[in-house]
């Protein structure tokens, strides 16, 4: 087994398909089907292409069929502003593999014009009945400044009462905001299901998130070498509280890194999760696709 510690090498062929963008080779399959509980399918079709290699009358058909192909039979694609929310939600509505959320990005509410208008927009998607959730929503001080916080915070506190008026789970974008996002999170009063997308704290943030009962959700970055402090927040968080992604077509889990991703390589960030937290890989599937369907289901 390669250890989570260290990156291993790469041969010439995989170099060069690094290079050239491709996707990687589908990994050994699952014992037991489980979620990708958050990918853009809009964006890996558009950017990356199709997961398996070769054109496709139907990108979104290939990509659910290779992933459930290795016990990836559940999908949940995410909204990051009134266009890809509406796209979900349609999409959502065609294929009965994919479950849809929708929101507005962190990022992207400081750039509009009309923040509310964009809001009422969001709202009117969630009242449907395959959007299963409210998110990406959140606060980031990575990519946006103090000029944009205030329109980050007013942004996130909508969707959190979104999410609270139609039942719906909130789905989180934190990114170096964990005190913040906490912050607001009590302010207002969580919904009932929270899930904290791409968990990117330390054990100590995820100590207080378990506390709280909400999902944790890990992406490929629980593969990376340099993710110490990621693998111990993930060792203690609860098995009835974990969930995994792909967050695709990003983050693609080692040893693939710098390749495009896709909800077919869940299994490898599934493996690494039950080295991390030691858990038999069936029992972790099973928890993972139960916690799942709690906070989406039934599909």
């Amino acid at each position: 087994m390669l250890s989570l510690m260290s990156e291993p090498t790469e041969t010439r062929r995989e170099r060069a398909a690094r290079r050239a963008g491709e996707f990687p080779p589908a990994p050994e399959p699952l014992p037991r089907p489980v979620l990708d509980s958050h990918t853009h399918l809009d964006i890996t079709v558009s950017e990356a292409g199709v997961p398996g290699g070769g054109p496709s009358d139907d990108p979104i058909a290939t990509a659910i069929t290779v992933a459930t192909g290795v016990g990836v039979d559940r999908l949940v694609q995410v909204g990051v502003d009134v266009a890809s929310s509406r796209w979900g939600a349609d999409i959502a509505d065609r294929y009965p593999a994919v479950l849809a959320t929708v929101a507005l990005h962190p990022n992207e509410a400081p750039r509009l014009a009309d923040l509310d208008e964009a809001l009422r927009e969001i709202e009117s998607l969630a009242a449907r009945d395959r959007v299963r959730g409210i998110g990406e929503t959140g606060m980031d001080f990575f990519r946006t400044g103090d000029e944009g916080r205030a329109a980050q915070e007013a942004s996130f506190r909508a969707h959190i009462a979104i999410a609270k008026r139609y039942g719906k789970a909130l789905v989180i974008h934190d990114r170096d905001a964990h005190a913040d996002v906490l912050r607001i999170l009590d302010d207002e009063g969580a919904p009932d299901t929270v899930v904290l997308h791409c968990f990117s704290g330390d054990a100590e943030f995820a100590r207080e998130c378990v506390r709280r009962g909400y999902l944790l959700s890990f992406a490929g970055t629980v593969t990376f070498g340099s993710a110490t402090a990621l693998r111990e927040a993930a060792a203690l968080t609860p098995l009835a509280q974990i969930l995994v992604e792909t967050d695709a077509p990003y983050l693609t889990p080692t040893p693939h890194r710098g390749r495009p991703n896709a909800s077919y390589l869940i299994p490898l960030t599934v493996r690494a999760l039950a080295a991390t937290t030691g858990s038999d890989l069936d029992e972790l599937c099973a928890a993972i696709s139960a916690a799942g369907d709690r906070a989406f289901g039934p599909w």
